[in-house]
């Protein structure tokens, strides 16, 4: 079944990807870089220029525009629902991302951390509450390879 949870969270099923990839609009990108060479702003981008409503996370540029969309201080800020929460932040620090997202009315559908970033326990209590979950893969490289 596509849609549902893989049972390893370091083999995703094409299928897994290319659906999360395929239902999103919204992605919220926590730890957003100002910075054009750093990886967090040219995912940014480059998703934002294939059609998904992008929004970034980072309370250091929080009431400014990067790429012409606003930034918030935290994901609760955001005054619209969100279907994917991207996290570019360290694995230890990606419990507390979590954490937020699994407070916000309504939920996200995803959670997604970056390359090198994995939180088990974190992913546990998502999928709990029948959020999907990927660990240590980047939505611009599975864009490209899938879509």
């Amino acid at each position: 079944m596509p849609d549902s949870q893989p049972a390893m969270r370091d083999d995703y099923p094409d299928d897994f990807i290319r659906a999360i990839l395929t239902k999103v609009q919204t992605i919220a990108m926590v730890g957003l870089s100002a910075e054009p060479a750093r990886p967090s702003h040219y995912v940014f981008d480059y998703l934002q220029q294939r059609g998904y409503r992008m929004v970034g996370v980072n309370p250091g540029l929080a009431g400014k525009e990067i790429l012409g969309t606003p930034v918030y201080a935290r994901l609760a800020d955001i005054p619209f629902a969100i279907d994917m929460v991207d996290i570019f932040r360290n694995s230890e620090a990606a419990g507390a991302v979590v954490e937020e997202a699994l407070a916000l009315v309504p939920l996200p559908k995803v959670i997604w951390m970056q390359l090198d970033v994995r939180n088990d326990a974190a992913a546990q209590k998502a999928e709990a509450l029948h959020l999907k979950v990927v660990m240590n893969r980047c939505p611009k490289i599975e864009y490209k390879r899938l879509m």
